[in-house]
């Protein structure tokens, strides 16, 4: 059964939980009760096949949080979060009557650099955010407090390919600029017609084929000891880029 807690959605039963995970409900965290067997151990695999936290709890708990409902020796908490479609951001542009803007977010993992791109994001005009169905942080709690209520405004769309979306979007018209060390300094590249901006994993970066299918490659020049920035930092300071290009070219 699905039922709210504490403004939670939260999802109880071994089944049921299952077929979440099987139909790519979005997670925030599986809690599991300690020793439990059978069915447990697929779930348990499914989730860290899908990089969705775990954490280990004493049938108490369970209980309190189920409250008297059978909840078989899991819960599972869920994002209430609506997805929208790429046509949906695109649909904003229109609507806006401005060139798309669009931030690409290829794999990433830590959700506080998720909020706090969406929370830039929605302050420099950006009209959605596109991040990868798998391996990659999806809208929780944590993104939504980094966020500081951005989360509210900010059109997300989960895809199940990044590379043939960027396809997809450069048949529309929208060119795709790959935020990586090797391109051309950022503030020399023009950044003012339809953009879709891609920013790569806190370790690995943009991976090779998505890397492939961008149009250009936008770097941000170092001149200090540190050689990387982060990734919400990297997002920052482009978004910023393209809204005052944006603005300059209105005048």
């Amino acid at each position: 059964m699905e039922t709210e807690q504490n403004d939670k959605n939260i999802i109880l039963g071994r089944n049921p939980v299952i077929e979440a995970l099987r139909n790519e409900r979005e997670m925030e965290k599986l809690l599991v009760a300690k020793g439990a067997e059978g069915s447990i151990k697929k779930i348990v695999g499914m989730a860290k096949e899908k990089h969705i936290p775990m954490t280990l709890v004493d049938k108490v708990t369970l209980d309190r949080l189920a409250e008297g409902q059978p909840h078989q020796g899991v819960v599972a908490y869920v994002s209430s979060y609506s997805y929208c479609d790429v046509e949906d951001i695109l649909d904003i542009a229109k609507e806006r009557q401005e060139p798309p803007f669009i931030m690409i977010l290829d794999n990433l993992e830590d959700p506080h650099n998720l909020g706090a791109i969406m929370r830039t994001g929605e302050a420099c005009g950006v009209h959605g955010i596109i991040i990868p169905k798998r391996r990659a942080v999806g809208i929780t709690d944590v993104v939504a407090k980094a966020s500081a209520g951005a989360v509210e405004y900010m059109a997300c769309a989960k895809v199940s390919n990044i590379a043939q979306t960027i396809e997809s979007l450069k048949e529309k018209g929208v060119w795709v600029y790959a935020c990586h060390m090797d391109g051309e300094t950022y503030y020399k590249t023009d950044l003012k017609g339809p953009a879709a901006i891609v920013i790569g994993s806190e370790g690995a970066g943009i991976s090779r084929l998505v890397r492939e299918k961008c149009d250009f490659a936008v770097s941000i020049p170092m001149v200090g000891k540190i050689t990387s920035l982060n990734a919400s930092n990297a997002a920052a300071i482009l978004m910023c880029e393209v809204r005052k290009q944006r603005d300059a070219g209105r005048v």
